[in-house]
């Protein structure tokens, strides 16, 4: 298992690949080389590396899942449109204790739900004093945040959490992102490229996070707030909900300095897709913001992962505040 002096020693590689390129291990290294031209791009030792993002068309041999196993390095695989493919990491998987843990935690217990709701919301209503303006939606958003926090210690209904939950990221969206004509939050259908940029964020953060709690040996399935569902890493769900201020930040902030605008998309069937050129822009923009953050969500994971193998009371579970 990984130590802090790990993570600050090792780094978090990506590499996008919007031509074929191929991954291969030569004298213990990690070669990136074009398949075209025939020529090493770069080369990484493994000891440095924390976890390897994989975005576009590649090719990876047997020594390199071997590799990656031996020096516990997660291994990512994405298409072009961000959507995962394959997931490789089996740093901590045979932690059959934690695993027992998780399928014993009572599914009506919300304790650890009201934490991972509660930081969520205060970041929200922290970004949203960020903007340091008074316009009358910043003002109501921030006085319903204010409103919801108090009362989420008392709730023991989970639809009633997921209300609070659901209106103030009702509120803290119309706010925050007034500027730009903000309609409404609609995951995954891209009506405009607010939304399509947020939904580009959100899954490299979700890749990111999964990369961490697996350093643990957590089943990614399942979860204390977000409900089983079929092939839906519950978990993750879950452990994302306090980070996801950094994609809404990093969002907002690019569209204000027109680093990221409404010429960078394409839009096909009313959705909004991001043009392939503009690929490499986007995911160095959001791995840029996260990487900054890779010892606090480091830090986040392991205290989550003592708290709840310990069953530990809700004050001790860790809080992310931006």
């Amino acid at each position: 298992m990984f130590t802090h002096k790990d993570i600050e020693y090792r780094s978090i590689f990506v590499i996008n690949c919007l031509e074929e390129k191929n991954l291969r291990v030569m004298s213990g290294e990690l070669l990136l080389e074009d398949t075209q031209e025939k020529k090493t791009l770069t080369k990484l030792p493994f000891q440095k590396i924390l976890a390897l993002f994989v975005i576009g068309h590649i090719n990876i041999t047997t020594p390199l899942i071997d590799k990656c196993r031996l020096y516990g390095v997660p291994l990512v695989v994405m298409k072009p449109n961000f959507r995962p493919v394959f997931f490789f990491a089996n740093t901590a998987e045979a932690n059959y204790l934690l695993r027992q843990k998780q399928y014993e935690y009572p599914k009506t217990d919300l304790q650890i739900a009201r934490v991972l709701v509660e930081n969520k919301i205060r970041n929200q209503l922290r970004l949203l004093e960020k903007t340091r303006q008074k316009s009358p939606k910043i003002v109501e958003a921030k006085e319903k945040c204010q409103n919801y926090l108090p009362t989420i210690p008392q709730i023991n209904d989970y639809d009633s959490l997921m209300g609070i939950e659901g209106g103030a990221a009702k509120a803290f969206f119309a706010a925050y992102f007034e500027q730009h004509d903000w309609k409404l939050r609609s995951p995954r259908t891209k009506i405009d490229p607010i939304n399509a940029t947020l939904d580009i964020g959100y899954t490299i953060l979700f890749n990111y996070i999964e990369a961490f709690t697996r350093l643990f040996g957590f089943d990614p399935y399942v979860g204390v707030y977000h409900r089983l569902w079929f092939k839906r890493k519950s978990l993750i769900c879950d452990l994302i909900e306090p980070f996801r201020c950094l994609i809404d930040q990093q969002v907002r902030k690019a569209f204000n300095t027109k680093q990221c605008s409404v010429d960078d998309f394409l839009l096909i069937k009313n959705e909004y897709i991001l043009k392939r050129e503009k690929n490499n822009h986007y995911t160095k923009m959001f791995y840029d913001a996260l990487i900054d953050y890779k010892s606090d969500v480091f830090k986040y994971m392991q205290n989550y992962y003592r708290c709840f193998m310990q069953r530990k009371s809700v004050p001790d579970y860790p809080k992310f505040l931006i």
